[in-house]
């Protein structure tokens, strides 16, 4: 694997380097902040068809596999006086930053290869901040029976009542 920048974006002294991955050099595997992660670092390993985020919470290691088609595009954000490019997920904690530069004509050029690369959309900054529809749940349970009267049978009557029909009834007087 490639490192490319140490912590992405958050550059050591003396570096004026922003992040800019190549995409053309995948797979790549680089370091990005992370507030909630445990060092605040968390890494990125990313490939073609997934991506593999490692990061440690609370002295607890985790790994998360993610294809490529799970995300919605390659978005292009805006950020101070420059641009960032971030492969866009539903979850924003798993957004993964590609690219940042102030140079318009740089941008777009990583724009269009990262989306080629990936075959995702391109996501225009309004798109991309829009946030998910909220998911709407069924309970699939309220439905049934609950589950003691699904073990009992049906029971059948000892003994069933006569039925005639049809018949006058007869009365037995003494």
């Amino acid at each position: 694997m490639r490192r490319q920048t140490a912590t992405s974006g958050i550059n050591p002294a003396g570096s004026s380097r922003a992040l800019r991955l190549d995409p053309l050099s995948l797979p790549v595997s680089f370091d990005v902040h992370d507030t909630r992660a445990d060092g605040g670092v968390r890494q990125i390993e990313l490939h073609r068809e997934r991506v593999v985020l490692r990061r440690a919470l609370h002295g607890m290691r985790m790994a998360v596999n993610v294809r490529v088609s799970d995300f919605l595009g390659v978005a292009l954000r805006g950020i101070d006086d420059a641009q960032m490019l971030v492969l866009a997920h539903r979850d924003p904690s798993l957004t993964i930053p590609l690219c940042v530069s102030s140079d318009r004509d740089e941008i777009t050029l990583a724009w269009q290869m990262w989306s080629d690369i990936f075959a995702l959309p391109q996501l225009p900054e309004d798109k991309a901040r829009e946030p998910a529809a909220r998911r709407r749940r069924h309970n699939a349970i309220r439905a049934r029976r609950p589950k003691f009267l699904v073990r009992r049978r049906r029971g059948d009557l000892l003994n069933p009542a006569n039925l005639h029909q049809g018949e006058r009834e007869i009365i037995a007087r003494d």
